[in-house]
């Protein structure tokens, strides 16, 4: 999933997210669910945002997700533009790669 920081905020691009699909794969939903609960805003046709306070539940829940197997590594895993810095946060390292 796209992801980029500022302000000390992170966001996960909207076209990357999980959808929610009534009678779909219940994983899929699940996770769809569990990333927008800590979201600190989580807008249709918009990136989601992640302030500092929950990286380490995002972490957490990505690893869990990408444990079970049920979903695909891209769809669990925030890839960081190089151009960002080259910096990742240490609470989000586990789950994260640069594009």
């Amino acid at each position: 999933m796209r992801a980029k920081i500022e302000n000390q905020i992170l966001f996960i691009h909207h076209e990357d997210l999980p959808e929610f699909k009534k009678g779909g794969s219940v994983v899929r939903n699940s996770y769809f669910w569990a990333l927008r609960s800590i979201a600190g805003k989580a807008s249709r046709y918009r990136d989601w945002e992640y302030e500092p306070e929950v990286w380490l539940a995002l972490s957490r829940m990505l690893l869990s997700f990408a444990e079970s197997g049920y979903l695909g590594i891209r769809e669990t895993l925030l890839e960081f533009p190089l151009s960002q810095g080259g910096e990742i946060p240490n609470l989000l390292r586990d789950v994260s790669t640069f594009e």
